[in-house]
């Protein structure tokens, strides 16, 4: 039931897609696009969207072409559909529930992520070097860090330390201030879910 709720939504999503204006998202984005398609790259993938459907598509090979999943579709739509036309990056990251506009209510537990940091734990040159493969830049905070461009235009940091003895292991991402201009605060969860599926991947 969970799986057919996703895809209801994501269809759901796509159709609602079509209300859009395209034309101001090639113009927002500067949107690669012909009469068939808009193009965008998202987390070291490049999409197609169907201009007449709203199917997303993603390749690494340009003559293969696969149906976007869930987190993916949500996470690219939000952005063309949602985002405020004077939507601005400040440069300054901060955690998710520190992003201006965020509500306290909404914040989500230290523990979120620990899963993931789990799987990563012991393998940090494995992890630098997927984060690498997504064309991430190198930074200094914790055992791996590097920001990591989620669209061209925007990117989140990734920072990960390793457990020992007395503390697990703990992975947290930070988010540009404004990144509410952007996309809803639950769509950033959808985003760091797709960049961690993306990065455990790469490692297996």
């Amino acid at each position: 039931m969970r799986g057919s709720n996703y895809e209801i939504t994501k269809k759901g999503s796509q159709k609602l897609f079509l209300n859009y204006d395209q034309q101001r998202m090639i113009d927002k984005f500067s949107l690669e696009h012909d009469d068939a398609f808009l193009y965008i790259e998202f987390v070291a993938r490049r999409y197609r969207i169907d201009r007449s459907s709203g199917n997303v598509e993603w390749a690494e090979d340009p003559c293969l072409w696969h149906e976007a999943g869930f987190e993916e579709v949500l996470s690219i739509f939000d952005l063309l559909c949602y985002s405020k036309d004077d939507c601005r990056l400040s440069g300054n990251y901060c955690g998710i529930s520190n992003v201006k506009g965020a509500s306290l209510a909404a914040a989500p537990g230290n523990d979120m992520f620990a899963p993931a940091a789990r799987s990563f734990d012991h393998h940090t040159d494995r992890l630098a070097a997927a984060c690498e493969a997504l064309g991430g830049t190198k930074e200094k905070i914790g055992d791996v860090s590097y920001r990591i461009p989620v669209f061209p235009f925007l990117s989140i940091q990734l920072q990960f330390w390793e457990g020992d003895d007395e503390f697990p292991p703990q992975l947290k991402f930070m988010w540009d201030e404004n990144i509410l201009q952007f996309m809803h605060f639950e769509t950033t969860f959808y985003v760091t879910g797709h960049v961690i599926d993306r990065l455990q991947t790469l490692i297996l």
